[in-house]
């Protein structure tokens, strides 16, 4: 399952730690979406509820789902959540609900689990809570309504029959891709230059979804043979999920936390491995350094809070113009640092600048005004200006520095080295004019 409870580590639109109603400060398409994901599962729910006969027996299977999930994340609570986009396995929970129960459970289940993610894991802003609480229930009640339709007796599921148990796999997938496009259409209406790739699937997410529709399934036949069975199921997943959250812990500690790209240790280890395979295989290669102008300055007049909202924007817009496989990270302070692999001295020098114009045009709202930026940077490419990721960094930072030197928001490479003087006959240097 895709937690939306911290849908970006990049703060959007004005810090919200100023508002007592953070929703409003968002972008109006996403303003708009939510509440309208939000309505549209209240009278769902509310429609369900009053035609839905509440019986012991299911409200005892739902009690012990509930249960399990939250023995789940007690069992997991002590690691922690990483911030961006985190993974779990509550879906094995709430799938059977959708699959042996009425709709209206498959709706209600996220809701209390959510409510511990809250209190008891990870707090975020509320907003961010209820819209995951909704886009899960909505995506599992469309799951569990198309079940039943196809399914009209739930226990047939148990009962090893394959037609019931293709059913509930399908029905799985239906509910990992509705819940998956509703949050990917909130991350858009959130930031509409973003890649919709970082909330739609790649490798990685595929594989993390067949294992959840799996277990999700299983459990579900397990609870349908007898809702005992359960107390042999939750270990397992409770090992699992802690495996889960502990990959995603390391790989969140390879990120910088206020912009979400890699941090200076991270990204070194990466351009290293770059760098040898630049060298290995002769192509070019090049590393800008990029850092925003006057940054102090912007810290000074509108507080430290609006300066990491600069820092995050700022990451974000380089994000949106490189490739896929150019290594960006968070060098220190104010400054960034990219590598581009495949690029020689005209394309390093092209992709800077379209950094600095993009940066140029960006606008960060605040209660204020609106914060610009310009940027400076510096170029430099493997085999002419340095062999090592040493030698490249040091040809960078003269360069950046010549570009502030020169007035700023502008791109500049190193000093052309001079040309050795003139050696006489005897072999002896001659003297320069």
């Amino acid at each position: 399952m895709t937690a939306t409870g911290q849908t970006s580590a990049r703060p959007r639109g004005a810090i919200c730690s100023r508002s007592r109603w953070p929703l409003l400060t968002q972008p109006p398409a996403l303003v708009s979406y939510v509440c309208a994901i939000l309505a549209f599962y209240t009278v769902l729910v509310a429609v369900l509820a009053r035609a839905t006969v509440f019986h012991a027996c299911d409200l005892a299977m739902f009690g012990a789902l509930t249960l399990c999930g939250a023995v789940c994340i007690e069992a997991t609570r002590r690691l922690g959540m990483p911030a961006g986009v985190s993974r779990d396995l509550l879906s094995a929970w709430w799938l059977p609900a959708a699959f042996l129960l009425p709709p209206v459970y498959a709706l209600l289940a996220p809701v209390p689990m959510q409510i511990l993610l809250q209190l008891r894991v990870r707090a975020t802003v509320l907003y961010r809570r209820v819209f995951s609480a909704a886009a899960i229930g909505l995506a599992a009640g469309a799951a569990s309504t198309a079940f039943h339709h196809w399914v009209v007796v739930p226990a047939r599921l148990s009962s090893g029959q394959g037609r019931p148990i293709l059913v509930a796999a399908a029905c799985a997938v239906l509910f990992t891709v509705l819940n998956t496009a509703l949050i990917a259409v909130a991350a858009h209406a959130s930031d509409p230059e973003g890649r919709w790739g970082e909330v739609l699937w790649d490798r990685e997410r595929v594989l993390l979804d067949a294992v959840e529709l799996c277990l999700g399934v299983l459990v579900a036949v397990v609870c349908g043979i007898n809702l005992a069975l359960l107390l042999l199921v939750l270990p397992p997943v409770v090992l699992l999920q802690r495996s889960l959250l502990h990959a995603q812990l390391q790989a969140a500690a390879r990120t910088d936390a206020k912009t979400g790209l890699l941090n200076a240790a991270a990204w070194q280890r990466e351009a290293d491995t770059e760098i040898v395979r630049a060298q290995r295989t002769g192509n070019p290669l090049a590393l800008v350094l990029v850092d925003i102008d006057h940054f102090k300055k912007v810290n000074d007049t509108y507080g430290h809070l609006v300066g990491d909202q600069v820092l995050a924007e700022v990451a974000a817009t380089l994000r949106t113009q490189l490739r896929e496989y150019d290594v960006v990270g968070r060098f220190g302070g104010e400054e960034f640092v990219v590598l581009l692999p495949g690029a020689d001295v005209h394309e390093a020098r092209r992709v800077a600048e379209r950094l600095r114009v993009r940066v140029s045009r960006m606008a960060v709202p605040t209660e204020q005004a609106a914060v610009t930026v310009t940027v400076s940077a510096g170029v430099a490419i493997l085999n002419i200006h340095g062999e090592d990721l040493l030698e490249l960094l040091a040809a960078a930072d003269l360069a950046l520095y010549r570009a502030k030197e020169l007035g700023r928001d502008r791109i500049c490479l190193p000093a052309a080295p001079l040309a050795p003087p003139p050696r006489s006959a005897d072999g002896a240097a001659g003297a320069i004019p």
